[in-house]
C-alpha cells in the first residue's frame, strides 16, 4: 500500500500551489517511503506516496496512459489484476509491472465499471482529460480495508481534494468526511455511487443456507493464497488466538506449495512471494508473560515458522499513546487501546526488513466472535449485529490495521475480509453462527479446519496433511488484542488516565467536549490528545466509537474481559 493526495479543479495558480500540495502529501510519507511523484495537469494536482511490494523495479506513481489524459494514483493491492490485463478488449502497452497499473486500462474501456470489477484492497483517485471538463474518479475497495478521506473548502466548493490520511487534509479544508466503502465519487454529478451490491449486504435479509464446511475453508484458502503476491519479504501476524493462527497455518502450507510447484504464465493468482520468499516468517507481542506470546510460541513451533517474539513494557506503551492517536486519527478507546501494541510491533517488524504482513481482521464481525454475542436475543438479531459491524470496520478494525502498520511503512493484508470469502460466509443461516455456554464463539470456521471434525468434508489427503493447528489452539478462547497482549495493559491505560485527568475536568466534561462527549477519564485523555494534534472542528465527523451492545445487558466496557462469559472476567 502507499499513500495518495489529489487536488481536483484548484481554483487559482496551479504550478504555485504544487509545493503546497507537496506538503500535505509529504504529511503522509510514512506510508509510502520508498519514493515520492507528482503530476500537474490542467488545474490538478496528483501526488503519491510508494511503498513498493509488487512491481518494485517500474511502479513509481501516478500512473498515466501513453498520452497522458488519464493520470491514476493508487493505494493498494489488485489481486485479480492479470485476469483484468487478459479480459482487456483493446492492446494496452503497459509502462509498469505494478498490479496497480491495470486499473487505468480497464477504466479506458469501461469506465467506472472498473470498481467492481477489482479484486482486493484499494484506494484511488484518477483525473480523466479526454473530454474537455476534466473528471475526478475516485474509489475505495468494498470493506474499507485501505484509508480515505475527501475533503472540500467553503470557498471553493468546486475544488475536491482526496487523500489517504486526515493529516493532509486538516489545515487546508474545513470540510472533511471519510470516503464510504464500496462507492466511487464522480465529479460529473458530484455526488458517491455505490457499486458494491451484495445479497448479504442487507442486515434485514436473513440467509437461511446451512454451514458448507468445505466452502469455508477452501474460500478462505483461496483468499490467503492470492495475498501472497508480493515481490518483497512478507509474513505474519501472529498473536495466539484463532484467528492470526489460522491464517498463518493457511499462509505456510499455501507458501510450501507454491514454492513446490512452477508458476503457470497464465495462472489467474500472481504468486511470486512464495517463490522468492519461501520461509515464513512470524511476529508476536505483548507485555513480558502475555497471554498472547506464550499461544504465538506455541503456533510458530507447530508450524515451524521463523519467530520472532517482541515485548514492549507499559511504559512505553503509554509514552507511544499521543503518537498513536496522531497515526490513527480517532480517539476511539477500543481502536487505541488494541492499536498501540500494534504500533509497537509494526516498528519491529519494518526494522527486520519486512514490507507485508498477513493478518486475521474481520473474523470476530464475520462470525460473531465477540464475547458480547453470547448475549444475542435471536438468531435473528445475532446475524443483523455481523452485517452491522463488516459494515463499520472501516471505523475500527480496518482503520486499526492499516494505520497502525503503514505509519512505518508496513502493508497488513486481511484475507478474512476477502470478497469472496465473504459471500461464502456472510450467507450462512445464523443458527450455524449463535455461540453459548456449550458452544464455543466462531465454532464453524474451527470446525471447517479441524480434520477431528466428521461433517467438516476433509479428504483423506487432507487428513493425512496433519492438523492446521494445535487442538487447545484451534478452540482457544477469543482474547481481543488489547487483553491478549496482557491484563494489565487496560489496566494501566485506565490508571494512567485517572491520573492525568482531574476529577473537576471530568465534571465539565459536556463544557468541554459538547460533541460526542467522553464517559470515562481514558475517553478524555483520548479526545483531549486528538485535539491537540486535530483542532479543527472539520476533523470529528469521521471519527465513530466502537461499543458492544448494551442494550443485549453487556458492559459498555470494550474490553473483552468486561464480559462475564471470559474465563478472567473482572
Amino acid at each position: 500500500m502507499c499513500g495518495i493526495f489529489c487536488v481536483f479543479n484548484y481554483q487559482g495558480d496551479v504550478e504555485k500551489y504544487r509545493h503546497r500540495a507537496l506538503e500535505l502529501s509529504k504529511q503522509i510519507r510514512h506510508r509510502g517511503p520508498d519514493w515520492s511523484g507528482c503530476v500537474v495537469a490542467d488545474n490538478s494536482i496528483i501526488c503519491h506516496e510508494r511503498l513498493a511490494i509488487v512491481g518494485v523495479d517500474t511502479g513509481a506513481q501516478p500512473l498515466t496512459n501513453e498520452d497522458e489524459t488519464i493520470i491514476l494514483t493508487v493505494n493498494g493491492e489488485i489481486y485479480n489484476h492479470r485476469v483484468l490485463e487478459r479480459q482487456l478488449e483493446q492492446p494496452a502497452k503497459f509502462k509498469t509491472h505494478s498490479d496497480c497499473e491495470v486499473i487505468l486500462h480497464a477504466y479506458s474501456e469501461v469506465g467506472t465499471d472498473v470498481c467492481a470489477k477489482l479484486d482486493g484492497m484499494f484506494s484511488w483517485a484518477l483525473v480523466d482529460r479526454r473530454t474537455t471538463q476534466p473528471r475526478l474518479v475516485a474509489a475505495r475497495d468494498p470493506i474499507g480495508i485501505t484509508t480515505l478521506y475527501i475533503g472540500r473548502v467553503s470557498a471553493h466548493p468546486e475544488t475536491v481534494y482526496v487523500a489517504s490520511e486526515l493529516k493532509s487534509l486538516n489545515e487546508e479544508c474545513d470540510q472533511i468526511d471519510e470516503f464510504p466503502p464500496g462507492h466511487f465519487f464522480d465529479s460529473k454529478d458530484g455526488q458517491f455511487h455505490r457499486y458494491f451490491k451484495p445479497d448479504w449486504w442487507t442486515p434485514e435479509r436473513i440467509p437461511t443456507a446451512p454451514v458448507d464446511y468445505r466452502a469455508l475453508r477452501e474460500s478462505l484458502t483461496a483468499a490467503v493464497r492470492k495475498r501472497l503476491m508480493a515481490e518483497v519479504p512478507y509474513g505474519v501476524l501472529l498473536s495466539g488466538g484463532l484467528d492470526s493462527s489460522l491464517i498463518s497455518s493457511i499462509a505456510v502450507r499455501e507458501a510450501a506449495r507454491i514454492s513446490a510447484n512452477a508458476q503457470s504464465d497464465v495462472e489467474d493468482i500472481d504468486t511470486r512471494s512464495a517463490r522468492y520468499f519461501p520461509r515464513m516468517h512470524s511476529f508476536s507481542v505483548g507485555l513480558p508473560g502475555a497471554p498472547d506470546l506464550l499461544a504465538a510460541r506455541k503456533v510458530a513451533k507447530f508450524l515451524k515458522t521463523a519467530h520472532h517474539e517482541f515485548t514492549y513494557t507499559v511504559q512505553e506503551g503509554l509514552d507511544a499513546i499521543s503518537d498513536v492517536i496522531y497515526h490513527l486519527e480517532t480517539y476511539d478507546v477500543t481502536t487505541v487501546r488494541a492499536s498501540t501494541p500494534m504500533y509497537l510491533l509494526s516498528r519491529r517488524i519494518r526494522s527486520t526488513g519486512v514490507k507485508m504482513v498477513l493478518s486475521g481482521e474481520g473474523s470476530d464481525e464475520v462470525f460473531g466472535g465477540y464475547l458480547y454475542f453470547h448475549y444475542a436475543p435471536s438468531p435473528e438479531e445475532f446475524h443483523k449485529e455481523t452485517v452491522s459491524r463488516v459494515h463499520n470496520l472501516h471505523t475500527s478494525d480496518c482503520l486499526r490495521a492499516n494505520k497502525s502498520t503503514m505509519a512505518w511503512g508496513l502493508e497488513a493484508r486481511v484475507p478474512f475480509l476477502d470478497k469472496e470469502f465473504l459471500q461464502v460466509a456472510m450467507n450462512v443461516r445464523p443458527e450455524d453462527k449463535l455461540c453459548s455456554k456449550h458452544i464455543m464463539e466462531k465454532a464453524i470456521i474451527r470446525r471447517a479446519f479441524d480434520i477431528n471434525c466428521p461433517e467438516a468434508g476433509f479428504t483423506p489427503e487432507e487428513i493425512a496433511a496433519g492438523p492446521y493447528l494445535p487442538e487447545d489452539v484451534l478452540w482457544r478462547q477469543k482474547e481481543q488484542f488489547s487483553d491478549g497482549v496482557g491484563y494489565s495493559w487496560i489496566d494501566s491505560l485506565k490508571e494512567s488516565a485517572a491520573a492525568r485527568v482531574s476529577d473537576e475536568a471530568m465534571a465539565a466534561v459536556k463544557e468541554r467536549f459538547p460533541h460526542d462527549t467522553p464517559d470515562t477519564k481514558e475517553a478524555y485523555l483520548y479526545r483531549e490528545l486528538f485535539e491537540q494534534h486535530f483542532p479543527q472542528s472539520a476533523c470529528l465527523a469521521s471519527v465513530v466509537r466502537w461499543v458492544p451492545r448494551t442494550d443485549w445487558g453487556c458492559s459498555a466496557d470494550p474490553s473483552g474481559r468486561a464480559q462475564k462469559i471470559h474465563d478472567n472476567a473482572y
